[in-house]
């Protein structure tokens, strides 16, 4: 990858002279310019409402919607661009199945023992207000899921296993495609939170068999306030909306009201129309590079980081150690140091910005007894310059304040 060259496509490096080093990617990633440019577009060039007036300027909004949706389905392996339904990012995805399939007192969802909040505190929710209950898959100290323990823990009143793709604190991948297999073999739904995994690798819905998929755009190089939704046309039509209103309705009656089909039936409101188009520009910027290639890359930063630090005596990275395990996450701690105040002074030091805290995933630290961590993550415009630039402040760090 011309690391170089991609550099040059992201207007904050030349507007901050490149004396900043971002490795906060698992938080939000930054633009290019051609994002940016394409969400600009809407507001100089048809700021109008989509699906629902007949001007010309509407359609121009609802074709480009519909270009978006057909590129991010392509993105996903989907063939069905009906299958794919913008939210304002994972977290909404994530709550309209849970929310919306209408569990009963008695049924279960199964999840890992270190979910995102985002795919914790909705089933806590209809835990206290239906009855469902939590089953969880526990992840063995060495952070790799336990596909064994998985089947275990299957059984007949588990109706869905909504499961992290890959996690957010460890980098560690799940076997996907085997644990779709084994639960619908138990007769289980399968909702994925594919946050952490669609910016960094190549992702294929139908293969491996999923029937929800969720990802945030401002991860992966789109603008905030986009997420995406993949559901299944068999699985998804029996979700019932999220959010109710304009656009998501045929019609309506003083009681009774007809809702339009999917995806139309999840985006009921005023669409975030220049996000949505620039998110459209994200994907196409992603596959010109190659996702193989950004995971090999994010691979190598990672690899570099890891074995720099491991020479300073004072680090703990939480496990696995091997970086091809972690992808395009780093998380560790500082013997003596809180995780915030390793974050602050890199950022005080040397202008390195990074992670720090329970990363939404507060069961995973309490449970174990950790208190937190700080988190670097790379993507595709970081160098081996900036990694080295990131050991040299974390061991300035350790040499000036460690205990």
């Amino acid at each position: 990858m011309d690391v170089e060259r991609v550099r040059r496509d992201f207007p904050i490096y030349s507007s901050r002279r490149g004396d900043i080093v971002y490795f906060d990617n698992a938080c939000q990633t930054f633009r290019p310019r051609q994002v940016i440019e394409a969400a600009n577009d809407y507001y100089f060039d048809f700021p109008a409402c989509g699906g629902r007036s007949v001007h010309h300027l509407a359609t121009q909004v609802s074709i480009k919607i519909d270009e978006a949706r057909e590129k991010i389905a392509h993105f996903i392996g989907c063939a069905n661009p009906n299958e794919i339904a913008f939210t304002k990012n994972c977290t909404e995805g994530l709550n309209l199945v849970a929310k919306g399939l209408r569990y009963k007192k008695g049924d279960a969802v199964l999840t890992t023992d270190m979910e995102h909040n985002s795919n914790h505190v909705p089933w806590l929710q209809l835990a206290t207000s239906v009855g469902v209950k939590r089953k969880f898959v526990k992840t063995p100290s060495d952070g790799i899921f336990d596909l064994e323990a998985f089947k275990r823990a299957l059984s007949k009143d588990v109706k869905i296993v909504s499961l992290v793709h890959t996690n957010n604190v460890t980098g560690t991948t799940i076997p996907a495609k085997e644990v779709v297999e084994i639960a619908h073999d138990h007769g289980a739904l399968v909702m994925l939170d594919g946050a952490q995994a669609a910016p960094h690798m190549k992702i294929d819905v139908k293969g491996l068999g999923v029937d929800f998929y969720a990802f945030s755009m401002h991860k992966m190089l789109g603008p905030s306030g986009v997420g995406v939704l993949y559901a299944e046309e068999g699985a998804g039509k029996d979700i019932e909306p999220l959010i109710t209103g304009g656009g998501g309705v045929s019609l309506t009656e003083y009681d009774s009201a007809t809702y339009l089909p999917a995806p139309d039936r999840f985006e009921a409101g005023l669409m975030n129309y220049s996000g949505v188009i620039g998110s459209g520009a994200a994907v196409d910027y992603l596959s010109t590079i190659g996702m193989e290639e950004i995971r090999d890359h994010d691979t190598a930063l990672n690899s570099f980081v890891t074995k720099r630090l491991m020479e300073i005596e004072l680090i703990r990275i939480l496990e696995p150690v091997d970086p091809r395990k972690r992808g395009s996450i780093m998380s560790f701690n500082v013997d003596g140091l809180g995780s915030h105040d390793v974050a602050m002074i890199l950022d005080e030091m040397d202008k390195v910005m990074i992670r720090s805290g329970m990363h939404c995933t507060h069961p995973f630290f309490t449970s174990r007894g950790i208190d937190g961590c700080a988190r670097a993550s790379f993507y595709i415009y970081n160098t081996i310059v900036e990694c080295e630039r990131f050991v040299r402040a974390v061991s300035g760090l350790v040499d000036t304040f460690s205990m």
